[in-house]
């Protein structure tokens, strides 16, 4: 059994599909023109994220949520960088840049819809 995706429930999935597949690196891959939208994001190493709006439920305020509680998290190279970068496509930072024990970076950022992306730097590749 393989994990296939994970979904959220969000209000503007047309343009949070398109913001995660120019800013984020995900592919969309699926894209529903009816409710509840379904659209699929997908990145080259296998994980995909379904975005989707079903208005009949009540759509989580993602800004109350904790980044510790819920985020999506991003390998990159350069956290510094690629920090900077979303912030001017629109992200919003959600604290500063932190090093662990090990070495690694973290940083947490809000996507224009609040939903908490984090930014993993790892001193070693953990996959």
């Amino acid at each position: 059994m393989n994990l296939e995706h994970v979904a959220i429930n969000v209000p503007n999935v047309r343009e949070q599909a398109q913001w995660w597949q120019e800013h984020l690196g995900m592919r969309i891959v699926s894209s529903g023109d009816v409710p509840p939208y379904m659209n699929f994001v997908y990145d080259d190493n296998g994980s995909m994220v379904e975005l989707y709006s079903n208005e009949e439920f009540e759509h989580i305020d993602f800004a109350q949520v904790n980044a510790f509680n819920l985020h999506f998290a991003f390998s990159v190279d350069d956290i510094e960088s690629e920090r900077e970068r979303l912030i001017q496509a629109g992200a919003a930072p959600d604290g500063e840049i932190n090093d662990t024990p090990s070495g690694d970076k973290l940083c947490f950022l809000r996507d224009p819809w609040q939903v908490t992306v984090q930014l993993v730097q790892r001193q070693t590749p953990m996959v």
